[in-house]
């Protein structure tokens, strides 16, 4: 339940950061500007240029209002929020638009960095949205960004070597280890936040969860989080395998998929496109299915990434930049950002457009899986919660299931205090 004394505390320290603007240093300084005002959108620099026309677009139906600004943030997330969080703790007034993982929610929201989206403009955000898109730009009960883009993985798998694609992660495991050396299983194994994003969807889809319902303190029951570890280690000891697993991120995985000799990868749907245009051969036996379950008869729960717009509490020109982000936002940019860079759409209704579902042929298990995705633990200091996951985990051929219950509590508990991390 959300106390309106908290709401009401992170509420007010965001609006307080507006009044502090006229405080802020050089990185602030006022700039003479001719015509309309420049709103700066930071967002990671996406290639294919999906961004760079919603900006365009929503710049030209302003009539005049506003003029939408790309300043394009490193690939890397992590590099992402570094930036952020170093101008923004210095009331960067050039903010005006933030391109928001959606891990960042309750650090920003906390932190007076943002602000909540006024009623009517949560409203519409909101409306026609994937409640899982929702929830992830949603902290303490108010809406700080608007949802975008999303997106979740799916297990892909070589349709000529296998009839039906396994409905379990042992039953995967044990269909890879038949297949030989066909049948290797490509997952993200490095200690960074994919590893973190594979024991949250394991456990997760074993009834569990790492945090408590306020997210301040840890959950970690006993019997799903076993369950979760326990397939990790016997991922790591199986010959079915990467040789790479302690050293695989989501391009490694999706490199060696497209070689042609793994049968199995969990990725992310940028997978398709690529395989096509580096791989087609590949492509061209390559299918799709829901994410492995832990457990025959309860469905998967798979995280949901992907990006959320805020709007800085520092900006000159949070009006503006609220209708701004909600034009950028809106289902026409969805569509284009689908259609050209293959980023799934945040309104639940163009699963059924026709653009999209060419872009996207698994659309309708694409939604079905983000209908029922989990959100990685929503607390402020997230970003140590997941270093203390995936250095807890790491590598995973030395997880030990019953002693490393007690370490990951352990560890998520600090995280939680700010204790005993750099």
């Amino acid at each position: 339940m959300v106390r309106q004394s908290d709401l009401g505390a992170i509420t007010a320290a965001a609006l307080a950061a507006v009044l502090l603007v006229p405080m802020v240093g050089p990185i602030g300084c006022q700039r003479e500007e001719t015509g309309p005002p420049r709103l700066r959108w930071y967002v990671f620099d996406e290639p294919s240029g999906a961004f760079a026309e919603a900006a365009r677009r929503c710049s030209e139906t302003s009539g005049g209002a506003y003029q939408v600004v790309i300043k394009p943030l490193p690939a890397d997330a992590d590099q992402q929020r570094e930036q952020l969080v170093r101008r923004l703790a210095a009331r960067d007034q050039d903010i005006d638009i933030i391109g928001m993982d959606v891990i960042w929610t309750a650090e920003f929201a906390r932190a007076g960095w943002i602000l909540p989206w006024p009623e009517g403009g949560a409203r519409q955000a909101r409306e026609g949205r994937l409640q899982a898109a929702v929830d992830g730009a949603s902290y303490r009960g108010a809406l700080w960004a608007a949802p975008f883009t999303t997106n979740t993985q799916l297990l892909w798998y070589r349709a000529d070597r296998i009839e039906h694609p396994p409905e379990t992660w042992d039953q995967m495991i044990e269909l890879a280890e038949s297949l030989g050396e066909t049948g290797a299983i490509q997952v993200q194994g490095e200690r960074y936040e994919g590893l973190t994003v594979f024991f949250v969807s394991l456990l997760a889809s074993a009834g569990g969860q790492v945090l408590t319902q306020a997210g301040d303190a840890p959950i970690l029951e006993p019997v799903p989080t076993r369950r979760a570890l326990g397939i990790l280690r016997r991922l790591a000891d199986s010959p079915a395998s990467s040789p790479g697993l302690s050293n695989a991120r989501e391009d490694q995985t999706r490199r060696a998929f497209e070689s042609g000799k793994p049968s199995f990868m969990l990725n992310y749907t940028y997978v398709w496109p690529s395989a096509r245009t580096n791989a087609p051969e590949v492509a061209r036996h390559m299918a799709w299915a829901r994410w492995p379950a832990v457990d025959p008869g309860r469905p998967s729960r798979v995280t949901i990434g992907g990006i959320n717009l805020g709007v800085g509490a520092f900006s000159r020109h949070p009006d503006l930049a609220f209708q701004a982000a909600a034009c950028i936002a809106g289902v026409d940019s969805q569509r284009i950002a689908s259609a050209r860079g293959g980023l799934p759409p945040t309104t639940e209704a163009l699963y059924d457009d026709a653009d999209v579902r060419q872009t996207f042929p698994f659309a309708d298990l694409l939604r079905e899986t983000l209908t029922d995705a989990v959100q990685r633990p929503q607390t402020p200091v997230y970003s140590d919660v997941s270093l203390a996951i995936s250095r807890t985990l790491h590598p995973l051929s030395e997880i030990d299931p019953e002693r490393d219950l007690g370490r990951l509590r352990q560890a998520v508990g600090r995280a939680l205090r700010s204790e005993g991390l750099l």
